[in-house]
């Protein structure tokens, strides 16, 4: 297991590097361009910026999360060819700075959702939180005013382009079904994997964000029937998945463990996080500690581990600990102390087999 970090860039991140760099076995970030509307081909001077940042501190930059995906491709429209090119051309681009894998979702007009970032556990600590009931009696619009209108942070698919056109989007989406979501996305893998290959970066993609309908959204990437049948879209092992416990782990039913096991060998990267979920379908995202939340921590690393997992992991998102101001999931704090809980975990079940590793260099 390969840990990295999440980052969002000098100048958009309470983080620091320097900070990221003390974290015991993080080697590298995770990064994307945020800047860059969905669909464009980023720019070789931007990646090149990032690479030089990484390098100061001896971190690398091998995954990206995300390269976007224009909401041309996922409505199967003519336009999506240029977008798609733009796409081929950005995976070139990251691979000449090392790039190995780009994490991606085909979620429609919303990545993740929300109903509030600061809900208080028992603790004292706040965290990402859904209430079912309020979303499903919610209009778009405002869950947009509450997520998009922090004016100090920039929220992670909640592009102001993108949801400036809200009200277009929900209407184009009206008649588009999961058959047909599905079948575009088989469309962008068929054209997107190639290139991929040639250029040893392995797509991954993330699954939906909760897995299921919202605001009455198609949804395709919810279970390991749907994660079976995208990765038969394209043979490939770049054509992969982000196995994200915390996403899936808010959906009965799904075993997360199994899923590690069966789709072993085609998960590239990992989301570890943990969440609690109610009876009434609201969930909050907790500690990564197995017994604070719903999700079989200990079950899925221990698959990882079983199956040879050498991949790449993050902790995923954290609570706000310790009057830290950050981004929402995205401190400090609580996201180092669930990595250590993590390699807790990977380290005991190895005790016993021949290991070299370095504690620290200088």
């Amino acid at each position: 297991m390969r840990m990295v970090f999440r980052w969002y860039g000098e100048g958009n991140d309470t983080v620091t590097l320097r900070q990221i760099k003390q974290i015991p076995g993080v080697e590298g970030i995770v990064w994307a361009l945020h800047d860059v509307p969905a669909g464009e081909e980023w720019p070789m001077d931007k990646i090149a910026a990032y690479k030089e940042l990484a390098d100061t501190y001896g971190l690398h930059l091998e995954v990206v999360e995300s390269v976007n995906v224009h909401e041309d491709i996922k409505l199967g429209l003519p336009t999506r060819e240029r977008y798609i090119d733009n796409y081929k051309k950005t995976i070139e681009k990251l691979a000449s700075v090392g790039v190995k894998v780009v994490c991606y979702n085909f979620m429609p007009v919303f990545d993740w959702v929300r109903t509030d970032m600061h809900k208080e556990l028992a603790d004292g600590s706040t965290a990402l939180f859904l209430e079912k009931a309020k979303i499903e009696a919610m209009d778009p619009r405002e869950l947009v005013r509450a997520i998009a209108g922090n004016p100090d942070f920039t929220m992670p698919g909640w592009e102001p382009e993108r949801l400036a056109r809200l009200s277009e989007l929900f209407d184009a989406y009206r008649e588009v079904t999961e058959d047909d979501l599905r079948d575009n996305l088989r469309y962008f893998l068929e054209q997107i994997i190639p290139t991929a290959e040639r250029c040893g970066i392995r797509m991954a993609i993330h699954p939906d964000d909760p897995p299921y309908s919202v605001f009455g959204l198609p949804r395709v990437v919810k279970h390991a029937a749907d994660l079976r049948a995208i990765l038969g879209f394209a043979d490939s092992t770049a054509n992969g998945i982000t196995l994200c416990s915390g996403s899936l782990g808010v959906r009965q039913g799904n075993d997360i463990p199994a899923m590690a096991r069966e789709f072993a060998g085609r998960i590239p990267f990992a989301h570890l996080r943990n969440v609690r979920v109610y009876e009434n379908g609201d969930f909050i995202e907790t500690s990564h500690r197995a017994e604070d939340g719903t999700v079989d921590m200990c079950g899925i690393v221990q698959a990882l581990h079983e199956t040879g997992f050498g991949g790449y992991a993050r902790p995923d998102h954290g609570r706000h600990i310790w009057e830290e101001q950050c981004r929402p999931g995205y401190g400090l704090y609580d996201r180092a102390l669930g990595i250590m809980y993590l390699w807790g975990i990977w380290d005991s079940l190895g005790r016993g087999k021949q290991t070299k590793r370095e504690a620290f260099s200088v």
